[in-house]
């Protein structure tokens, strides 16, 4: 059955896609540059061992349900369920059922709230095609459902490309073999491929070099060449889910503050507490379409005792119809504003001192339970205008950031344990509170 299955399908890869095909390690990701093959390679090798070994599951994700359609569900089912058809695809589920047993789904990741569909699941295979384009706690997530009792040996398969929100553990898991405890160096294999490895892409659009090469300079060396320094994107670099997040403890004994970044599309508010030199964010608010009365009852509701609140200046703007302010109305509900006004690289640049990692560690860390937070800080960008700016679309992701920027403004890392840092003004009023 195999050779005839295998004199039916027209698989012809390139040496580098030949390399990828037959790698065993653990987690193997190939690409690294435009052009080199990746989605092609990705599919085949999936198919190929879906037919190979009778009874695997296999899961393919990529970012979009879109993506994963238009680039794979296509091209699959034209190779598997055409004239010798040796699979059946089930639209309801979005699955490939081979004749022997094994199966292919085909899955998306389009926010950080499509994680629960994988928790819980089975995989013999996990896919992921353009792994930079997914966090790094979706990676993980996905890690987690390759387990099975069946004596098949676990494995992912990634392609890539510089940029995006998961450049960072991309590249330090397969680029620059960066191993945190626990991660062994002998599981992860990377397979570089440019344009220059696929001779059918270049015999089929001998242009496409040239199209490469008339790029600006960072994203010609990052797509042609593969040069992953030269574009990154992802604001928060040092940001690393490893060090900066952690299992959610209790708080007590330290300083407390509430950091707040609130619109009526939402409000973001994010809860620390600063003890012996070091801030823990342990708690966070994120709700969007709550009128300045409702924030302020669902802040003061977990607000700590003596906690600072800290706020950016524009919400002591005064509205036109009633005169009174964004923090008048906070303030009427029990909830007394600090008011900052920080410019934002000064801010950012505050952030990222309390990012900093020093032997393994550093000096904010985030607590698990703060879902919103993490998901904004892996996947921020840079203004690409401003380079010490951070990018503010999607506008979505930008809420958590800011008011953690609004923390580490009023309270710099080396100003620790003071009363306030030098990019704050505090205004006091006749109730010894701050506003």
């Amino acid at each position: 059955m195999r050779d005839s299955i295998k004199l039916s399908l027209d698989i012809k890869p390139s040496e580098k896609q030949r390399e990828f095909f037959i790698s065993d390690a653990k987690y193997t990701a190939y690409g690294g540059a435009r052009g080199g093959g990746k989605s092609w390679a990705l599919r085949n090798k999936l198919i190929l061992m879906c037919l190979y070994y009778p009874g695997i599951s296999v899961l393919l994700v990529r970012r979009s349900y879109h993506e994963v359609m238009e680039n794979h569900k296509r091209e699959i089912q034209n190779t598997v369920c055409g004239e010798i058809a040796v699979a059946k695809y089930r639209a309801t589920e979005r699955r490939f059922d081979f004749i022997n047993g094994s199966s292919i789904k085909l899955g998306y990741f389009r926010s950080e709230d499509d994680i629960g569909q994988y928790q819980g699941q089975q995989y013999d295979i996990v896919a992921i095609d353009e792994a930079t384009q997914i966090s790094e706690q979706m990676f993980k997530t996905l890690a987690a459902s390759v387990r099975g009792v069946n004596d098949f040996p676990k494995r992912m398969y990634l392609s890539c490309n510089p940029g995006g929100i998961g450049h960072g553990w991309v590249k330090r898991l397969f680029i620059s073999r960066e191993y945190r405890k626990g991660e062994n160096p002998d599981d992860y294999k990377f397979i570089f491929a440019s344009v220059y490895d696929n001779d059918a892409l270049l015999k089929s659009d001998p242009d496409y070099i040239g199209r490469l090469e008339n790029l600006p300079e960072d994203i010609k060396n990052a797509w042609l060449f593969g040069n992953w320094d030269a574009l990154s994107g992802q604001f928060f670099e040092e940001f690393d889910y490893g060090i900066h997040t952690c299992p959610e403890r209790s708080v007590g004994g330290g300083e407390f503050y509430c950091a707040v970044d609130y619109g009526l599309d939402m409000l973001a508010a994010e809860f620390i507490e600063v003890k012996d030199g070091k801030a823990y964010v342990y708690d966070e608010i994120y709700e969007s379409s709550l009128i300045a009365s409702e924030a302020a009852e669902k802040i003061r509701q977990k607000l700590p005792e003596c906690a600072i609140v800290i706020a950016p200046s524009d919400l002591w703007s005064r509205q036109k119809d009633s005169g009174l302010s964004i923090a008048d109305i906070f303030a009427r509900e029990g909830v007394f504003f600090t008011k900052l006004t920080p410019r934002r690289e000064d801010g950012w640049l505050a952030l990222k001192e309390w990012l900093k990692v020093s032997k393994g560690e550093s000096k904010l860390t985030i607590s698990r339970k703060c879902k919103n937070l993490i998901r904004s800080m892996s996947q921020l960008m840079h203004d690409t205008k401003n380079p010490c700016d951070a990018a503010t679309v999607p506008h979505e992701i930008t809420h958590a950031p800011d008011a953690l920027r609004y923390f580490a403004s009023y309270l710099p890392c080396e100003d620790q344990g003071s009363t306030g840092g030098r990019l704050f003004e505090k205004i006091k009023n006749t109730k010894g509170r701050f506003i």
